[in-house]
């Protein structure tokens, strides 16, 4: 393809991706799917905010920005240039967004040619999980765009080796603007590593490891900058929020609770069944790069990395957690699109005589790919949510089909493996799907602009007109709805954040939370806090309600006078 048709196109489907991004940018979120938590918002640039606002950084005992630094950084960065506010939080996401699809067709292009890099850029400026979560105000669309620009520049970095410092540099950023990237930065190292031990004396080896040490230089240089300026003078704070708060007190660590949210990856959440056609192209992928891992291209087996690793980092930590899959969407979309567009068999001739040591070593991996396309496939049939064990009979039986499927392939392994490396998808085919995938996207955002509301924009505007600036409010919601005016917000988390006080503050007259669907619902899962406090105050009375939407049946947030009888 010329590069004047390519640089056209790859500009169209950037405007594309930047519509879909910036029109409405202060409606409220689809409240089934993506699993965006719109109060979380104004709790994760509380201190950008902070900082916009009274010229300091740290007003209470709530400050992600020694979870977030990279994160806060920018988010005050849009609040000095353009104010506080709703739509200019968002901004940063947004950018983040369209910032990931170019970095991914400049990585695609380098690394399988220019029509793949078309077609996993479209595939990713109008994936509907990351179009919306790119219009909420949280870190996992930063995040993993660095995460994208990483592996953009580790591809780009097989031809001008210099690019490995940028590549580094960006996977440090994503992991100080948030820690749930460690995973990804032990994958851009691993492959570096497995580039430097690989002794070929051919071009293209001697190119990766080349590319390798800049890629490992630049990640030290960047993360050690960051270290000594930030994390190294606030290292207590930064183990606090990074370690004990984000890790120790969060999952479980005991086999059973491992081999749970293994198992409950596929399941738990809608976003792989959403993603099933491009999963499947990208399990096949893998399947290549693994069958010719030492002659694979670095790009190709770091996006195997991502996605490997990935899935791990959600059974360690959480995969009951909408977030948490943000991250993924980008490999898989890279993968499948090397898969449909780049007219090749599915698999590389090499893997039809792969011994029978390679074919054990992949069987692992096998395993886990099929059992996420069987759980995923079945999972509207046989998950029920109202029943005891909800994943029970998708688990096993989904187990049990992947069991099989491992021993055909490990038994039948010439004549499956033959046919696929002798088939491909046809081209026609191959823009059938694409063109399908994309039309259901863009359908699912039509659907979501029809019917969009602003409840939680108007609930913000309107607590501004009924509060002075600097009213202190307690509550998780109060930092939810504090981006359109000056209130002063007191987060309370479960052992963090305003906790330790929290039955102690006669000083607050006020305290926001939700009545609907039920009384401090943002705080049910952690001991329903709001409550405990509210207990406190039997003189307490409603100042106003707000119409606000979090899920699907009617929400209300309630603003309580805790001192209303003795005025």
């Amino acid at each position: 393809m010329p590069r004047r048709r390519f640089l056209t196109l790859a500009i169209a489907i950037l405007a594309l991706g930047a519509m879909l991004r910036v029109v409405w940018l202060r409606a409220d979120p689809p409240t089934t799917s993506v699993g965006v938590v719109w109060h979380d918002e104004g709790a994760w640039t509380h201190n950008a905010r902070n900082r916009a606002l009274w010229g300091t950084w740290i007003t209470d005992n709530w400050n992600p920005v020694y979870i977030a630094p990279v994160f806060t950084a920018l988010e005050y960065a849009a609040f000095r240039v353009a104010g506080v506010g709703q739509w200019q939080a968002r901004t940063v996401p947004a950018a983040s967004g369209l910032i990931a699809i170019a970095a991914l067709m400049a990585g695609l292009a380098a690394a399988a040619g220019r029509r793949v890099a078309l077609v996993g850029g479209l595939l990713l400026a109008t994936e509907f999980t990351w179009v919306m979560w790119n219009r909420a105000a949280l870190m996992e669309s930063t995040m993993t765009m660095f995460m994208v620009v990483a592996w953009a520049g580790y591809a780009l970095a097989q031809r001008h080796a210099r690019w490995g410092a940028a590549a580094g540099a960006a996977a440090a950023l994503a992991w100080f603007t948030k820690a749930a990237a460690a995973f990804f930065v032990a994958a851009i190292v691993l492959d570096a590593l497995l580039a430097l031990v690989m002794r070929g004396r051919s071009a293209e080896q001697v190119s990766a490891r080349r590319a390798a040490w800049w890629t490992l230089a630049g990640g030290a240089l960047a993360g050690g900058a960051i270290v000594a300026a930030f994390v190294w003078p606030h290292w207590r704070e930064y183990w606090f929020y990074n370690v004990q708060m984000s890790v120790e007190r969060k999952p479980s660590y005991a086999w059973r609770n491992l081999v749970d949210r293994a198992s409950w990856i596929p399941v738990t959440q809608d976003i792989v069944s959403r993603l099933w056609p491009l999963l499947a192209a990208a399990a096949l992928a893998i399947g290549n790069a693994f069958a010719r891992l030492r002659e694979s291209r670095p790009a190709e087996r770091l996006l195997v990395w991502w996605l490997l690793l990935g899935l791990l980092e959600l059974t360690v930590h959480d995969s009951g957690n909408e977030r948490r899959y943000v991250m993924l969407i980008p490999p898989i979309v890279a993968l499948a699109s090397m898969g449909l567009a780049s007219g090749a068999a599915w698999v590389s001739a090499q893997a039809v005589s792969a011994t029978v040591r390679a074919r054990l070593l992949f069987a692992p991996v096998a395993l886990a790919l099929l059992y996420l396309l069987c759980a995923s496939a079945l999972r509207s049939l046989l998950v029920d949510k109202a029943a005891e064990h909800p994943y029970q009979l998708d688990v096993r039986l989904s187990a049990v089909m992947a069991l099989a499927g491992v021993a055909v392939l490990l038994f039948r392994w010439r004549p499956v493996v033959s046919w696929l490396a002798t088939h491909g998808i046809a081209w026609r085919a191959a823009v059938l799907l694409i063109g399908s995938i994309t039309l259901w996207n863009l359908g699912q955002f039509t659907g979501w602009a029809a019917h969009r509301t602003d409840f939680n924009y108007r609930a913000s505007v309107e607590l501004g007109r009924l509060l002075p600036p600097g009213t202190l409010v307690q509550g998780k919601l109060a930092n939810g709805l504090d981006l359109e005016n000056r209130i002063r917000p007191i987060f309370i988390g479960n052992g963090f954040g305003n906790y330790a006080d929290r039955l102690d503050r006669d000083d607050v007259r006020y305290i926001l939370t939700y009545d609907l669907p039920s009384l401090g619902y943002e705080s049910q899962h952690e001991g329903n806090l709001i409550s405990e406090i509210l207990d406190r105050y039997p003189q307490r009375q409603p100042v106003a309600t707000f119409d606000v939407e979090e899920t699907t049946g009617p929400d209300r947030a309630v603003l309580i006078d805790k001192h209303a009888r003795n005025k």
